[in-house]
């Protein structure tokens, strides 16, 4: 009786295939990693209870120790809300103009003290605009000149009224400020805020 030889080359296809099925799903990994900046794996180093606010560990030195100075105001038995309003926004400028400690242009800095119902629109207008540029930095590989703010001063702060087709408030601050960074490449340097109350929140509905 004639033993039957078994061909090798529909055992090869098979593997090849295999592999390559296994190499899309790899490439596609890499690729959704690249697209997203993976900033869901960036650890949280702190979090002020009560009010969400986090400090990562991709910000910069200033911005973490305005996190400690507002932290501290915010821990106080009494909140002085005008302190609140000067940290709060200038956290938020130092964060957001710090364009060199983003991922990529996805990881848009102080979205989270942006009033909720305009996040969506406020991230949209900065990847279209200041962001738009950003290279990717996944790896820690990027040679872009970008900026990193060293400090914000707040100029002026006063309360004033606002209101839009979903807010209003009699007692809304306005907070104008000055913006040094650690080099001089062109980005905006006078900056204005106004923010309005929610709840015992303070959350930022302008920027100009």
């Amino acid at each position: 009786m004639k033993k039957r030889r078994i061909k090798p080359w529909p055992i090869i296809i098979i593997l090849i295939v295999c592999c390559f099925i296994v190499l899309l799903f790899c490439l596609f990994d890499i690729y959704r990693s690249l697209k997203s900046g993976d900033a869901s794996q960036v650890k949280i180093l702190d979090k002020i209870e009560n009010y969400n606010y986090t400090i990562d560990e991709n910000d910069s030195a200033y911005v973490k120790s305005l996190f400690k100075q507002l932290r501290t105001e915010l821990e106080q038995t009494e909140v002085d809300e005008k302190n609140y309003a000067s940290l709060m926004s200038q956290m938020f400028v130092a964060d957001f103009y710090s364009l060199n400690q983003a991922i990529n242009k996805n990881d848009v800095g102080g979205t989270q003290f942006v009033y909720e119902t305009y996040q969506t629109d406020f991230v949209a207008s900065a990847k279209a605009g200041i962001y738009a540029y950003v290279e990717n930095n996944i790896y820690g590989t990027r040679k872009q000149s970008l900026p990193t703010v060293s400090n914000v001063e707040v100029t002026e702060i006063k309360t004033t009224e606002y209101e839009s087709d979903t807010i209003t408030d009699d007692e809304a601050y306005m907070v104008e400020l000055y913006v040094t960074y650690k080099e001089d490449l062109g980005y905006p340097t006078h900056v204005t805020l106004v923010l309005v109350h929610d709840k015992e929140k303070l959350q930022i509905v302008k920027m100009y």
